[in-house]
Order: C-alpha cells, then sequence, then structure tokens
C-alpha cells in the first residue's frame, strides 16, 4: 500500500528541470559583492552619464532618462530592467542596481522578455538562473551570432555553470566589448567610402 501511494504521488508530481541549489548561496554572495563593489566603484561614471543625458534633453523634457524594459527573472518573475537611454555599453551601468537588488546576475542568460517563446516549453529551464549583465552570448567573437546560437550558449551555461566559469565569463567581457567596438569603428569609413 504504501509502495504503491508513493509510486502515485510519484507520477502526479509535474516534471520541473530544476538545476541543484547547490552553489546558489556562492553565486547570491560572489553577485552581491561584486554588483555592490563595481557600483560604488563606478557611481562617478553613472552620475556623469545621467547628468550628460540630462543636459543633452531637450529643453522641453518629455524625454526619460533610463529605458524601461519588462523582463523574466528567477523561475520567471517579471520585473523592469532599467537601462540608460544611450547607445552606448555605458546604458548598461544601472543594471548593476539589479544585480545588487538580486533580480540579475553579474554572469547569466540573456535577459528576456516574459512572453518571448524561450520562457516556455523546453526551454523554459534558462529561468532557473537570473539573467545576467553578461554570458557566453556576449563574450563570443562572432557580432553576427544567430539567435539560435546564443540559445543553446545560454542553455549550455544554465546546464553547466559554477563560479569558475562566471569568473572567466567576467574576465572576457571588457576585451569583448572592446572589439566589438573597434570592429564596428573600422566598418563605419568602409561604409561612407
Amino acid at each position: 500500500m504504501t509502495a504503491n501511494r508513493t509510486q502515485h504521488t510519484h507520477h502526479t508530481r509535474p516534471h520541473v528541470t530544476r538545476r541543484p541549489r547547490r552553489g546558489t548561496y556562492l553565486k547570491r554572495a560572489f553577485d552581491l559583492l561584486g554588483g555592490t563593489a563595481l557600483l560604488l566603484a563606478l557611481s562617478p561614471l553613472l552620475g556623469a552619464v545621467a547628468l550628460t543625458l540630462t543636459l543633452a534633453a531637450p529643453p522641453s523634457g518629455g524625454t526619460p532618462l533610463l529605458r524601461r524594459r519588462t523582463v523574466a527573472g528567477l523561475d520567471g518573475r517579471p520585473f523592469t530592467m532599467l537601462t540608460f537611454r544611450t547607445r552606448s555599453p555605458l546604458a548598461a551601468l544601472p543594471l548593476l542596481l539589479h544585480v545588487v537588488r538580486g533580480e540579475m546576475s553579474l554572469v547569466g542568460p540573456c535577459p528576456l522578455s516574459p512572453t518571448h517563446r524561450e520562457c516556455a516549453g523546453e526551454t523554459r529551464r534558462r529561468l532557473s538562473v537570473r539573467p545576467g549583465l553578461t554570458g557566453p552570448w556576449q563574450i563570443s567573437d562572432r557580432s553576427d551570432l544567430p539567435w539560435e546560437e546564443r540559445e543553446l550558449l545560454d542553455l549550455h551555461y544554465v546546464d553547466h555553470h559554477w563560479l569558475g566559469m562566471d569568473l572567466a565569463v567576467l574576465a572576457r567581457t571588457l576585451p569583448a566589448v572592446r572589439r566589438r567596438r573597434l570592429r564596428r569603428a573600422s566598418a563605419r569609413p568602409a561604409r561612407l567610402a
């Protein structure tokens, strides 16, 4: 009777693909310490960008300083992601606030809208970790990476991430951003010619 009850309970429980929580507290502590340190170190730059955007805004106002976008967080909980209204890497500076608040991670999958196809079905397992400021998709040397490959990189990260991987991704993020900017700068004159 007990065996039948156990078996019945096992079959009625919905199957949820979930990464074991081992290392979750360590990752959160790393995010909190790293995010806070970066936020403090970059606060003058954050203030300078905010001031520049405010001064560049039309006198009538009306242009918000921040862009707001609803994204799916840990376990699919939506939150409003804030970025500066500029087309430079500095736009991402406000994301550090989300890291400190626990809505995002320093490293993780690309933040997506809650209605995105990857937030449902088999690929929903990406929601078992917080979205990241950077991730394997961002440090890829190919700027024209197809969406399917980004998806595979994100899912590989979700299934295999550990603190060492996070440190490696963080170490490669700034050089990757620099390379991308140099490629764009060298492509501009070619287009103008």
